[in-house]
């Protein structure tokens, strides 16, 4: 058996006559039937069981498109919000997760209060998007949870610091906890409470197969990664380190009549700001799917990332999406 599981940021689906954020921004019904109809093309191309969506606005639109496009079951766990003075103008956005297989179970990722706490974040937290977790029902009867999550983003000129596959941990939460305490970085801070509080609830179910399927708006060798997936971060020193893989690590395609000085194949980018890509979308997998577990129940057999659309524009369309589609076939 083949599952493939994609994840989809879709850049501002807000059917007409509603607008986003700000009156103006809104599309007419031609722009919306060109981006409609690219999103189903897209969707076709990607061939997937399972896909994660952020940035949705239109709940109900959405619904209706992806039931035309073979996706029986879909769920979101909470409704954008609509301005109080103008009903027509959203002012928040939301996930959600379209199956072909039955969607069992459907429920909002709570808050672990004490990440909140011992990140010391001010105020009264919520996560900028609620995460849903769903379980799936297989068609061999395997239960699948499945979690869909759209992290905080940063703010224009925010702090941010950058790390590569050589920094330890130790020396990420050193450099991170500085731009903490001078509050150089607080859309960071949600972020890590974000991503610990998803890390705790994947960690309670980690009996069951998990896929999490997300725009973590945070790059590669991230500390947020950390937060999401390494048990130390957490300061536990348990035997089993993480909780979840990288899924694009667990595949290697193949290289044919390779060069023999050609160069490690480059991750591709899934979005770009100022002309410079980044990797901000991912595909996640529990112990279940590792390719280092000898009691794996399914391995990565392909991981995809559709960027056409970015190499023709890579600030991306209005009428597409501003990031690249991320899937990640399993084989039972």
């Amino acid at each position: 058996m083949k599952i493939k599981l994609g994840t989809f940021n879709l850049f501002q689906f807000v059917e007409p006559p509603y607008s986003w954020y700000t009156k103006k921004d809104k599309f007419n019904d031609r722009q919306w039937l060109e981006k409609t109809t690219w999103i189903k093309n897209q969707i076709l191309k990607m061939d997937c069981d399972i896909i994660g969506f952020q940035e949705v606005f239109s709940r109900d639109a959405l619904q209706s498109l992806v039931n035309d496009s073979g996706f029986q079951y879909f769920e979101t766990v909470e409704l954008a919000k609509l301005s109080i003075n103008n009903p027509q103008k959203y002012v928040s956005t939301t996930v959600a997760i379209a199956s072909k297989y039955p969607i069992v179970n459907i429920q909002k990722v709570r808050v672990h209060t004490p990440s909140v706490r011992s990140h010391n974040f001010q105020g009264h937290f919520t996560f900028s998007r609620i995460s849903i977790k769903a379980t799936i029902s297989l068609p061999d009867k395997t239960e699948l949870l499945v979690y869909v999550c759209h992290l905080k983003s940063n703010r224009l000129g925010e702090h941010e610091d950058i790390f590569t596959q050589h920094h330890t941990l130790e020396h990420k939460k050193e450099v991170v906890s500085e731009a903490l305490e001078d509050n150089a970085s607080p859309a960071l801070r949600q972020r890590l409470c974000e991503a610990s509080s998803l890390f705790f609830d994947i960690r309670k179910s980690k009996s069951k197969p998990t896929v999490l399927l997300c725009d973590l708006n945070d790059k590669e060798f991230s500390i947020t990664i950390d937060a999401l997936s390494n048990n130390i971060y957490h300061g536990d020193e348990r035997k089993e380190k993480l909780v979840l893989h990288d899924a694009s690590y667990q595949y290697t395609p193949e290289v044919y009549n390779p060069h023999p000085e050609a160069k490690e194949v480059q991750r591709k980018s899934t979005s770009y700001f100022l002309g410079k890509g980044n990797v901000l979308d991912y595909i996640f997998i529990s112990n279940h799917f590792d390719k280092n577990n000898k009691d794996s129940i399914a391995h990565v057999t392909n991981y995809t990332v559709l960027d056409e659309h970015l190499q023709e524009n890579k600030d991306g369309s209005l009428l597409q999406s501003d990031h690249a589609q991320v899937v990640c076939e399993l084989t039972f």
